[in-house]
C-alpha cells in the first residue's frame, strides 16, 4: 500500500511541474489569463501532491516500527 500513495505523489508532482511549465509558456506568450489558470491548477496538483507525500511518509514510518 505505501507503494501506491508514492506513485500517486510522484503523479501529482508531475502534473504540477507540468502545469508551471505550461502556465510559463503562456506568460512568455502574454496570455496572462490562461497563464494565470494554469498557475492556479499547478499550485492545487502541489498541494495534492504535498497531501499524498506526507500520508505516503506515514505509512512508511508505521511499517518501518512494525517487527
Amino acid at each position: 500500500m505505501p507503494n501506491s500513495s508514492h506513485q500517486r505523489a510522484a503523479e501529482l508532482h508531475e502534473l504540477a511541474a507540468h502545469a508551471h511549465r505550461a502556465a510559463a509558456a503562456h506568460h512568455g506568450k502574454e496570455d496572462h489569463q490562461t497563464g494565470h489558470e494554469l498557475s492556479k491548477q499547478a499550485l492545487e496538483h502541489a498541494n495534492k501532491a504535498f497531501q499524498f507525500s506526507q500520508e505516503a511518509s506515514r505509512k512508511s514510518a508505521k511499517s518501518a516500527e512494525k517487527p
